[in-house]
């Protein structure tokens, strides 16, 4: 079968190396390569344990208001605009 591949770099550079340390045509080094790595994916991994979550109760703290959170948000946004205004005032 006549196919056309695109190789990284470092495939390419790795494939020419053996071709010229095996002293085989090229096609030859891509076939056994490809051979050698389908081989090794035949045998199925080992199925790992099944990771099960525990879940936990993760409420606010004590004296956390969540309703407020919002209000929090827009005053952090609100110091950090000042700050950035101050510093172009000085610039």
């Amino acid at each position: 079968m006549r196919t056309t591949l695109t190789l990284d770099d470092d495939v390419a550079r790795e494939l020419q190396r053996l071709e010229r340390s095996t002293q085989q045509r090229f096609k030859t080094v891509v076939n056994d390569v490809l051979r050698r790595g389908l081989a090794c994916g035949e045998v199925p991994a080992k199925q790992s344990p099944r990771f099960i979550v525990k879940p936990k109760a993760a409420g606010f703290l004590p004296g956390i208001d969540p309703l407020k959170l919002n209000q929090l948000v827009d005053e952090l946004e609100t110091a950090r605009f000042s700050s950035k205004s101050r510093r172009r005032g000085k610039e």
